[in-house]
Parts: C-alpha cells; structure tokens; sequence
C-alpha cells in the first residue's frame, strides 16, 4: 500500500491506546509502519530496472521482518538517552521490550498491507525470489484513508479535550478496514470465480488468473487471465449486468517465443524487469542497426512506452524476426 495509509495505520494504533505502552511508542509505530519502503529510494537513485528487481524484496521479507524491530529499538534508544534525555533529564525513560513489540507489530501491518494489492510482496526474501499477491486492494486505497483519518482524528481529539475512552474511535476504524479488507478479499475470490467461468465458456483454458481491484470502486474488478499464448482482459462489475464483460483490446498476444524477446531478457535490465513482471507480452522494433523489445507487464498497462510497468531493451544488432513480420511484432 502506499504510505499514507501506512502513516494512518501507525497513528490508528497509537491513539487506539498504544501510544501509552512507553514514551516514544507514537514516533515507533510510525516509523516501523513506513520502514520497510526505504527501498523505494532507488526510483529516485537507480534505474527504475533495478528498483523493479529490488522493490519489496529484501527490505520486506522474513529476514527484514526479524532484524528491523531489532534495528529500530535500537535507534530509537539511543536518540532516546543522547538527544531526548538531554534535553529533558526529567523524562521518563522509553521503554526497550515496549519498543520492540511496537516495531514488530507495525512492521507487520506494512508487509501484510503490501501483500493485500496487485504489486504483491516477496515475503521469502533472501532465500527465495517468488512473489505473492493479495489481489485484495488497490495500492492507494481512498475509503481506507478515510476510515483511519477520521478514527485518527476523532482519537486525537477526544484525547486533547481530556473525554473518556478517547481510544475508541480509533480502534474501531482499525476493526472496520480489517472487516472492509475481508469483504473485498471474498469479492475478489468471487470475481476471479466469474471471470474463469465467463472465459472459459468460450472454450479457452485459463492457465492463471488475476482479479484485481480498480482505484476507489471496489465494486469493479480488473481481469488479467493467461490463456495460451495471450491474455483475455476484462472487467467484474457486480452492478452490472452480464458480470463479466471483455476488455476492448482484449485479447493481447504475449508474443514471447521471438529471438529478440529471449535477447533482452538475458540482460540485467531485462532479468530485473522479468524477475517483476507477472503477466508480460512484448513489442519488438527492429532496425538495421539495432532491435528495440519494448517488456510490458499487462497487469499495469498496455502502452509499452509507458513510465511504469513497462522497459525498452535496446539490442545493438537487428535480430532475426522467425518470419514475424515487423508490423505484426509492433502491434500489441
């Protein structure tokens, strides 16, 4: 998920009564919520190739899941006793095992946040590079934002007016995107059910199938199923009436067993973007001079010159076409 929802759920869990366990728990948490995302600093450092083979690996697996809570207590210790302390003796020391289950606790809810979306998380990393998919929310979630702002809000305030029970309207904003994320993980499990049904009533075989939501309609799904060598795309409406209905580009032809394709997957860009990738087709542009294979991952977009979800791998000889002609490999 993105990180304002992270904040939100490390600020819901303070004022739902974990900011009291010991000084400094409120700044834990929230840290701990958005720790794992320090790998995003390679957009903004590094090729977005090797972000795509980088992004929620190391930082978010089982490995990362045992050290950080580790390395943030002892972080915040030690701005606890060299800067806070030393500025005010009279404060009251933070507390190590507080602080060590608020790091574990939030850190939790940021890998399983990120499992919930189409992005998904590789939760075995080092010791293994597979991805899993929640399929469940989209990575910017509006009505999330809103349920954890206002119990949030509604926390703080009460709490600054010094009202009874101030933790309540956090906790339960907490309770109701727990219970909003089991609905929209049963209403994806349903979609993926009526896609897979509609697809293959028309004779094709579904080999995977992914259901996943659109940005702040969770009544709407978006449908990417593998079939041979193309991809059906579509929408789930459950308003709608035939549930299923086909993309208007669909289907979209991987055409993967080019030469050229094989090429570009073998350089580093193209190893990293086909480590990411979870539904990939390719364009390739040949030249006389050099062969472009533009990598898209369907799932993110159709435009193989898009910014994100798509590379171009430039090969510096023209490789051979198989007998595809060159207006047949650039139609995607």
């Amino acid at each position: 998920m993105d990180n304002i929802c992270h904040t939100l759920v490390g600020a819901a869990l303070a004022e739902a009564g974990l900011r009291k366990k010991t000084p400094l728990a409120t700044g834990t948490l929230l840290v701990a919520a958005n720790l794992p995302d320090v790998d995003g600093v390679l957009y903004w450092v590094s090729q977005a190739d090797t972000a795509y083979g980088f992004r929620r690996g190391w930082t978010h697996g089982v490995l990362a899941l045992a050290l950080w809570p580790f390395v943030l207590t002892g972080l915040v210790l030690a701005w606890d006793r060299w800067v806070r302390r030393r500025r005010h003796p009279a404060a009251e020391p933070a507390l190590p095992l507080a602080l060590l289950g608020l790091s574990a606790l939030a850190l939790l809810t940021h890998l399983a946040l990120d499992y919930l979306n189409t992005y998904g998380v590789r939760w075995l990393m080092p010791f293994q590079d597979a991805w899993s998919y929640g399929d469940t929310l989209f990575i910017a979630d509006p009505w999330v934002w809103l349920a954890l702002g206002l119990g949030y809000y509604l926390s703080s305030r009460r709490r600054r007016r010094g009202a009874p029970h101030p933790e309540r309207a956090a906790a339960w904003s907490l309770a109701l995107v727990t219970l909003y994320i089991a609905v929209m993980g049963v209403s994806g499990l349903a979609a993926r059910a009526v896609a897979r049904a509609a697809i293959e009533r028309s004779g094709v075989t579904v080999v995977r199938l992914m259901a996943g939501p659109f940005p702040a309609t969770p009544f709407r799904r978006q449908i990417v199923a593998e079939a041979g060598d193309r991809y059906i795309l579509g929408t789930v409406d459950w308003l709608h009436r035939p549930l299923f209905v086909p993309g208007a580009v669909s289907p979209v032809l991987k055409r993967d067993q080019q030469p050229a394709v094989a090429e570009a997957a073998r350089t580093p860009s193209g190893v990293s973007f086909m480590r990411w990738a979870r539904f990939p087709f390719y364009v390739v542009e040949r030249g006389a001079r050099a062969t472009v294979v533009r990598m898209v991952d369907a799932r993110y977009t159709l435009d193989p010159e898009a910014s994100f979800g798509a590379l171009s791998v430039t090969l510096p000889q023209a490789i051979p076409s198989s007998g595809v002609s060159a207006n047949q490999e650039q139609d995607p």
